[in-house]
C-alpha cells in the first residue's frame, strides 16, 4: 500500500461497508416493527373498546332505560343514579377504568348473592336471632248478653301451629280462663294431628254480672295434648274485657305468644349436627347449655342430655351424656353417631331432652328439642343447614321447650 498524499482519505474497505449496511437494515427493520406494534395496539384497543361498548355489563343496558335508586347505608337519602339531562358525561379517564369497575362490580354482586343464598350466612343467622318464633294464631269471638247476664266465648279456629310431637304434628286444644280466677276453666275438644284446627265451640259463663265481667281478663291457652306425659304449651292470648265492646259479638285474630307459665325460661342448648352421606350417618355433638331451669330445692340442677333417634314415630336408638352435678351452665362436649340412610332422612327425627338427675325420685325433664324436616322454624333451619353442608359440623343454639 502506498502512502497517502496530503489531503487524501483512505477509501472504506469492503468489510466496513458490509457492517454499515447490516446496521442500517437492522435499524430500519426495528423502526418498521415498532410502527406496526403501535398500529396493532391502537387497532386492537379500539376493537376491544368497541366490543365492550357493544356487549356492556349486566347493569349497563338497564341503567340507560330505568331509574335505579340506591338507599344509602345511613338511611338518610335516596340517590338516583340515572343520567341527568344536560349533565356533562364522564371524561376519558373514567371510560378507561369502566371495564375494570364493571367486572369488579359484577364479581362483588355475585359474591354478595352467593353469600345471601348460602344456608348458613351471617345475615340469615342474624335474621333468625332477631325474629321471634312463629307460634301460630287463633280466631275467637266474645260478647255479653245483658238480659241473661251471660258472657259468650266462641273458639273458632287456629292456624300455623308449631309441631310439638316427634311425628311432626300436634294434638291441639284450648283452655279458657277468666283471670284472675284460675280454678274454673273450660276446654275445647282435642283435634288430633292438626296444625290448622277448626273447633267452632261456644262456651257460656252464665250468671255473671257485667260489673264483674269487665274486671276480668279473657285468657286462652293453646296446648298440645299428650297421653303419656304433661301437655305441652303452644302459646297464649290474653285480652282485658274492659277494652272490648261486649254489646255484640266481636271477632278477633290474635297471634299466639310464648306461655308465661315458666315454660319459656328453661334455658338453651348449643349442639352441632354433621351429616356424612357416604357413611349414611349423622353425628350429634352436645356442646353446652346455659341458663338451665333450676329443678332442685337448692336452686340448681344435675343436668344430663338424652338423644333419641326416631324413625316413623318409632324409637330406634338412645344415647346420653354424663351428668353434670349442680350446674345450670354445663359444658358436655360429647358426640354421638347414628346410622341413617339417605332415603330415611325425611322420616327421621332426633329428640334432644335435657334431664335433671334425681336420686330419690323420678328424673325431671328440663326441656326438649325436636330436630327434623317438620319441626319449628329454628329446628328446621338447623336440619336443612346440616343437609346443605355435608361433612361439616353445623352448630346452633336452641331454646328448650316444655
Amino acid at each position: 500500500m502506498g502512502k497517502l498524499r496530503p489531503g487524501e482519505r483512505r477509501a472504506p474497505t469492503r468489510d466496513v461497508l458490509l457492517v454499515s449496511a447490516i446496521i442500517t437494515v437492522s435499524l430500519s427493520v426495528t423502526v418498521v416493527l415498532c410502527g406496526l406494534c403501535h398500529w396493532c395496539q391502537r387497532k386492537l384497543g379500539k376493537r376491544y373498546k368497541n366490543s365492550l361498548e357493544t356487549v356492556g355489563t349486566p347493569d349497563s343496558g338497564r341503567g340507560r332505560s330505568e331509574k335505579k335508586a340506591i338507599k344509602l347505608p345511613t338511611g338518610g337519602k335516596v340517590v338516583n343514579t340515572a343520567p341527568v339531562p344536560g349533565q356533562t358525561p364522564h371524561d376519558e379517564s373514567d371510560r378507561r377504568t369502566e371495564p375494570r369497575s364493571s367486572v369488579s362490580d359484577l364479581v362483588n354482586s355475585l359474591t354478595s348473592e352467593m353469600l345471601m343464598l348460602s344456608p348458613g350466612s351471617e345475615e340469615d343467622e342474624a335474621h333468625e336471632g332477631c325474629s321471634r318464633e312463629n307460634l301460630g294464631r287463633i280466631q275467637f269471638s266474645v260478647g255479653y248478653n245483658f238480659q241473661e247476664s251471660t258472657l259468650t266465648v266462641k273458639i273458632m279456629k287456629a292456624q300455623e301451629l308449631p309441631a310439638k310431637d316427634f311425628s311432626g304434628t300436634s294434638d291441639p286444644f284450648v283452655k279458657i280462663y277468666l283471670l284472675p280466677d284460675k280454678k274454673h276453666k273450660l276446654e275445647t275438644k282435642v283435634k288430633r294431628k292438626n296444625l290448622n284446627p277448626h273447633w267452632n265451640e261456644t262456651f257460656l259463663f252464665e250468671g255473671f254480672p257485667y260489673e264483674k265481667v269487665v274486671q276480668r281478663v279473657l285468657y286462652l291457652q293453646v296446648l298440645d295434648y299428650d297421653r303419656f306425659s304433661r301437655n305441652d304449651p303452644i302459646g297464649e292470648v290474653s285480652i282485658p274485657l274492659n277494652k272490648v265492646d261486649l254489646t255484640q259479638m266481636q271477632t278477633f285474630w290474635k297471634d299466639l305468644k310464648p306461655c308465661s307459665d315458666g315454660s319459656g325460661s328453661r334455658g338453651e342448648l348449643l349442639l352441632s349436627l354433621c351429616y356424612n352421606p357416604s357413611a349414611n350417618s349423622i353425628i350429634v355433638n352436645i356442646i353446652k347449655a346455659r341458663n338451665l331451669k333450676a329443678m332442685d330445692i337448692g336452686g340448681t340442677s344435675d343436668p344430663y342430655v338424652k338423644v333419641w333417634l326416631m324413625y316413623k314415630d318409632k324409637r330406634v336408638e338412645k344415647k346420653k351424656t354424663v351428668t353434670m352435678k349442680r350446674n345450670l351452665n354445663p359444658i358436655f362436649n360429647e358426640s354421638f353417631a347414628f346410622d341413617i340412610p339417605t332415603e330415611k332422612l325425611r322420616e327421621t327425627t332426633i329428640i334432644i331432652t335435657v334431664m335433671d338427675k334425681d336420686k330419690l325420685s323420678r328424673n325431671d325433664v328440663i326441656g326438649k328439642i325436636y330436630l327434623s324436616w317438620k319441626s319449628g322454624p329454628g329446628e328446621v333451619k338447623h336440619w336443612k343447614d346440616m343437609i346443605a353442608r355435608p361433612r361439616q359440623p353445623v352448630a346452633q343454639w336452641h331454646q328448650l321447650k316444655a
